[in-house]
């Protein structure tokens, strides 16, 4: 059995954290850990049966857990705007946000309910909305907010001439951009809340690679069966060969989100072997996130494409 590396996270008593993609794999390592600190943290799903699920997983082991379970669609931006409106008539600052959800090569092209492409609708303009609908809560609470990426953003780039992928659709391509998109915008949120006093802090993160089931049987993408690359990563990770656990893929987001150590605008990784597992760490920009100007535009168009602004100043809910 492979062995997690060991990561304290500090007392997180009276604050509140929200997780997307919490239900299940990496997301829900997350959210164990948060509330086992003595976070209160929301859950918010698409499928409330599995939310529910996974509050009574975390129960058994941790009873005094506080976790409440919201429901979100990321792939709706009316779902998004939705749970925005409930959480901002709570009034509650929101202290951690993990951008952690995401969908990964579906067998064809799927698009969102509001017609972009799944994973660029999915993985990125849905958190860039979110974020949006909570930046007063956020703001509040002096937030760190943690966006989960891939090593799959370690190359490729924006898609500027199709950027839904209308024509010659390449879903691993297509992945690889909603990853990087996500990363130029968490980078450009830090630069954009320095610059007006929003008080956020935003920084990225990736876990390596661990089984999860992101390329598992997903009927809702259109996957009947899970993938033979997901077969081949459950294997190399029981054996604890190169690759990481949930639980070891799960630290890097957490440090991210939770250790006084971590800043603004950085990235952090498994610090193994071709940072495919291991121990979390700060690790050098992926290249397509270097671009300050990339990711302006990229702020730009996914606000204009999501229908948010962050022109109004955070105020205290």
């Amino acid at each position: 059995m492979p062995r997690t590396p060991r990561l304290d996270l500090p007392d997180l008593s009276g604050r509140r954290a929200l997780v997307t993609g919490g239900s299940d794999g990496i997301g829900l390592r997350i959210v164990q850990r948060l509330a086992a600190a003595g976070a209160e943290v929301v859950v918010p799903v698409r499928n409330r049966a599995k939310g529910e699920a996974a509050v009574s997983t975390i129960r058994r082991t941790h009873p005094t857990a506080h976790v409440v379970v919201k429901d979100l669609d990321l792939a709706s931006l009316g779902s998004v705007a939705a749970l925005g409106d409930e959480l901002r008539a709570e009034g509650r600052p929101i202290h951690v946000l993990v951008n952690n959800a995401g969908v990964m090569v579906p067998p064809q092209r799927r698009t969102t309910d509001d017609g972009f492409e799944l994973q660029l609708g999915t993985n990125h303009l849905g958190h860039v909305a979110l974020v949006a609908h909570l930046l007063p809560l956020l703001s509040a609470g002096e937030a760190r907010v943690t966006s989960q990426l891939s090593i799959a953003a370690r190359s490729g780039a924006m898609h500027w001439d199709d950027i839904s992928w209308e024509t010659r659709y390449d879903a691993r391509r297509a992945y690889s951009q909603s990853k990087i998109a996500l990363g130029l915008f968490a980078l450009e949120l830090d630069r954009r809340s320095r610059a007006a006093g929003w008080g956020i802090t935003s920084n990225a993160s990736h876990p390596g690679v661990a089984p999860t089931s992101l390329l598992g049987a997903r009927p809702e993408i259109g996957r009947d069966r899970d993938t033979p690359q997901n077969a081949l990563i459950r294997r190399l990770s029981r054996a604890g060969i190169l690759l990481g656990t949930p639980e070891s893929a799960a630290l890097p987001a957490l440090f991210a989100a939770t250790s006084p150590r971590a800043r603004g605008g950085a990235l952090y990784g498994p610090d193994g072997l071709g940072n495919l597992g291991g121990a979390p760490a700060e690790q050098r920009l992926f290249r397509p996130l270097r671009d300050p100007a990339e990711a302006d535009r990229v702020w730009r168009v996914s606000t204009e494409l999501s229908g948010v602004s962050f022109t109004t100043a955070a105020r205290t809910p």
